[in-house]
């Protein structure tokens, strides 16, 4: 299968995206727990639609801008990991939830490690905001593209939250 990606520069380093010529299959930061190699069968587009909206939509994120993404995606992965990725996308911008939460919203609420697992092999970061999922007290726990990338991201968002209140 071929994959078609494109890099884009971004303040928490490079970002690589994957697609499968249709969707977002993947974005993965420098050294990205998880991210796959590249490989003979991948190929640099650049000016693919798809990836100029995911860079002008992570463009608008970064600066504060922008709250939601509406670049079609399509991560791949077992039923599990599928429902648990689905389910982040429904944490609100700028709020967290903890892992024993998200297992409870998928109704298995004993499998907080397993989510956990699933969280971090989610291949569409930042877009499907697995670091909105932290510890039970609080605590950032484990993050693929590395705890002060995650720092980062929820700092970002709750500040443009925060900014968005005081101009309501």
């Amino acid at each position: 299968m071929t994959v078609f990606y494109s890099t884009t520069d971004s303040p928490i380093g490079k970002l690589t995206l994957t697609s499968d010529g249709t969707a977002l299959t993947g974005l993965y930061m420098e050294l990205h727990t998880g991210m796959p190699e590249a490989a003979s069968t991948w190929v640099l587009n650049d000016t693919a639609e798809l990836f100029i909206l995911a860079r002008a939509q992570l463009s608008d994120y970064f600066a504060g801008t922008s709250q939601a993404f509406t670049v079609p995606i399509k991560p791949f992965g077992t039923e599990f990991q599928m429902t648990v990725w689905a389910e982040l996308l429904n944490i609100p911008f700028g709020q967290t939830i903890s892992y024993g939460e998200l297992a409870r919203r998928i109704d298995n609420p004993k499998a907080s490690r397993a989510v956990g697992l699933a969280n971090g092999q989610n291949p569409i970061s930042i877009i499907v905001p697995c670091h909105r999922v932290i510890g039970a007290k609080g605590k950032l726990t484990g993050y693929g593209g590395g705890i002060p990338r995650k720092e980062f991201l929820l700092r970002l968002e709750q500040e443009a939250f925060a900014k968005q209140l005081t101009f309501a």
